[in-house]
């Protein structure tokens, strides 16, 4: 009988071919070490002189150049800057023993340097380096590829962005995107925003960080006049002025260190549109003057430019500051907060909104669902009365995490209270208060108020270990017969009816 053979086994599998690296230093030794090094992860060649490595830049498909700073014909930086004339896309690396910072400025602003790597260099940290010049290379060249496809077929592109750009309108229609119940404490902030959303005044969005302040900012655009222009947000707590600045008004080649290329602002990018702002309150006094001349003269100067240009942006802010406060404390420009807070809304906390914490854990799970490709049919009663019970001081956002933490857990159908973390089982609305707090707030004797905590105690032990006498009983160091007894005196037998009967 003939011997079967896989015939995929005579398909030979073609191996990638490596990243091309050349490496120009006049010192042979040099150019010889740091060959040996590379060689095993890259198509190395190596030059000793300028004419040399453009005779190879010429002949092969270089991705990379690692290139000496000191040498006899020309700098390195000198010899970079007609490789990016000739070879724009070739990303251009400098390896030197001299750190001059005169050296390193001219490297990153005139020659386009990626990376200014100082003598002694570590095998490995070159590696990595290296091995990041080389997924730009790609990502360069995978933008090039989409940028002529978009030059080919426009039409298609376009139909597309509008279609997506429709969805988005459906969703913030009707109801504004924003999950509630029908007697929410939200309903009164939707009305207020479809109230103002017409017209052209900025806003001020106020509430806990995670009540939803940049769903509301967006309702707020979608259903304004300049729905057809770009939405832009930015978290003006997350980083140093300069950045900031550089971020929301743009800046010019040079205009500082790392400043390889002119940058378009966010506020330009929003020309026609809107910017939100998160975490406005957290922005320093000096930022609070270049902000404020922004919005009374509607214009912005980038970085490193005196040329001004104008602007038309409505500004949404968000923060979860007591900016009235800080004006009166001197925290905050009291002439900025009046340009920002044309219309102020305040967003309820979750612990205030618990009705909506069913409609929210489901429209969560739906999404959470579709992001990590695993489906179930939702969560037991149990489950959503536990959630309910909870203060979520982390609002949303807390809510959010604990949902995905129970899906990716679960096995079942349906999402049990046994999947639901400790500190949200054993928590009553007074949770997120200290111990002194907890204690004092209970009301009764003292025998009454040990109660209550070791009846909280026992429904969390026993709802993580699904209502298993045998393994509460074990933790909690009772027998049955005693851990059967504390159940009945707290009523927690129904407890465990009811969740039978929601996971049955």
């Amino acid at each position: 009988m003939p011997e079967l053979i896989d015939s995929s086994a005579r398909v030979p599998m073609v191996p990638k071919p490596l990243p091309t690296v050349l490496v120009l230093d006049d010192e042979q030794r040099s150019v010889e070490t740091l060959g040996r090094i590379l060689q095993d992860e890259f198509d190395v060649h190596c030059a000793t002189t300028i004419e040399a490595a453009e005779t190879i830049l010429q002949r092969e498909w270089v991705q990379i150049i690692l290139c000496d700073q000191r040498m006899p014909e020309m700098t390195g930086v000198e010899f970079l800057m007609r490789v990016r004339k000739q070879w724009p896309e070739v990303i251009r690396m400098i390896i030197s023993g001299y750190t001059d910072s005169a050296d390193i400025i001219d490297a990153v602003n005139e020659a386009g340097i990626y990376h200014f790597i100082t003598k002694p260099w570590q095998p490995a940290d070159l590696l990595m380096k290296l091995h990041n010049a080389a997924k730009l290379f790609r990502l360069q060249r995978l933008n090039e590829q989409l940028a002529v496809e978009l030059k080919l077929r426009p039409e298609t592109v376009a139909d597309e962005l509008e279609e997506k750009r429709q969805l988005l309108r459906a969703r913030f229609d009707w109801d504004l995107g924003i999950v509630r119940s029908p007697d929410s404490p939200m309903n009164h902030v939707c009305e207020i925003i479809q109230h103002v959303a017409p017209f052209n005044v900025n806003v001020l969005l106020t509430g806990e960080s995670g009540t939803g302040k940049e769903l509301c900012a967006r309702a707020l655009h979608y259903n304004s006049l300049r729905q057809d222009g770009p939405f832009v947000a930015e978290n003006c707590g997350a980083l140093p002025d300069e950045l900031l600045e550089s971020e929301l008004f743009g800046h010019k080649r040079g205009a500082f260190t790392g400043a390889v290329d002119d940058r378009v602002g966010l506020f330009e990018r929003a020309d026609g549109g809107t910017i939100f702002l998160d975490e406005i309150g957290e922005i320093s006094p000096a930022f609070q003057v270049k902000l404020l001349r922004v919005l009374q003269e509607g214009e912005i100067r980038p970085l490193g430019t005196n040329t001004r240009r104008k602007i038309d942006v409505r500004v949404i802010a968000a923060t979860n500051r007591d900016l009235e406060k800080d004006v009166k404390e001197g925290r905050f420009r009291q002439d900025l907060y009046y340009r920002l807070a044309t219309f102020v809304v305040q967003l309820p906390p979750l612990r205030e909104r618990p009705m909506d914490v069913e409609a929210l854990a489901y429209a969560i799970l739906e999404e959470s669902s579709r992001q990590l490709g695993k489906q179930v049919k939702g969560f037991t009663d149990e489950a959503v009365n536990c959630m309910q019970a909870y203060d979520w001081p982390g609002n949303v956002r807390e809510l959010q995490n604990e949902i995905k933490r129970m899906l990716v857990l679960g096995h079942e159908d349906y999402l049990g209270s046994d999947l639901i973390s400790a500190r949200i089982l054993l928590a009553a609305p007074e949770e997120s208060k200290s111990d002194l707090e907890l204690l004092t707030g209970i009301e009764g004797s003292l025998k009454e108020r040990v109660e209550s905590l070791e009846a909280r105690i026992l429904k969390e032990t026993l709802i993580r270990h699904r209502w298993n006498k045998t393994r509460a009983a074990e933790e909690l160091g009772l027998s049955r017969v005693g851990l059967r007894n504390k159940l009945e005196r707290y009523e927690l037998e129904q407890i465990q009816q009811k969740s039978k009967t929601a996971q049955g």
